[in-house]
């Protein structure tokens, strides 16, 4: 499911990547089942540096959510996101924090609807200087 989320990364980057985070005690994975099928999963972690919007420390971060579409809109996403919250209450957050790239229509809904807001917009600009 992370290409589904992140399809511009191939799997077995997608495979090291997390296993490189579940010992960690500031990251953490959440599957969702149905009917023991895989259905969805949310990746949090820990941030201690500067979260847009946030105005305490340390901050709760979605650092990825996804669901299968077959089982969008029968609260999975909702229930990982309370998931989440619950495990960064645990590490002593006050606030939760996500972001979406700009075009992602589907997600700006769905942080919406679990009761995100808007904290800023970003730009992002490169240029080439050699």
């Amino acid at each position: 499911m992370a290409v589904d989320l992140w399809p511009e990364e191939k799997f077995e980057v997608h495979r090291q990547f997390i296993l490189s985070k579940l010992d960690l005690e500031d990251h953490v994975y959440f599957l969702a089942t149905v009917e023991d099928k895989i259905a969805g999963f949310i990746y949090m972690s820990i941030r201690r540096d500067y979260v847009e919007g946030a105005s305490s420390s340390p901050v709760g971060y979605v650092e990825g959510i996804y669901v299968k579409p077959a089982y969008r809109h029968k609260g999975i996403g909702r229930l990982l996101v309370t998931k989440g919250e619950e495990w960064a209450k645990s590490k002593g957050c006050r606030e939760i924090a996500s972001d979406i790239l700009y075009h992602n229509t589907d997600s700006y809904n769905f942080h919406s609807k679990v009761g995100f807001r808007e904290a800023n917009r970003l730009i992002c600009f490169i240029k080439d200087i050699d």
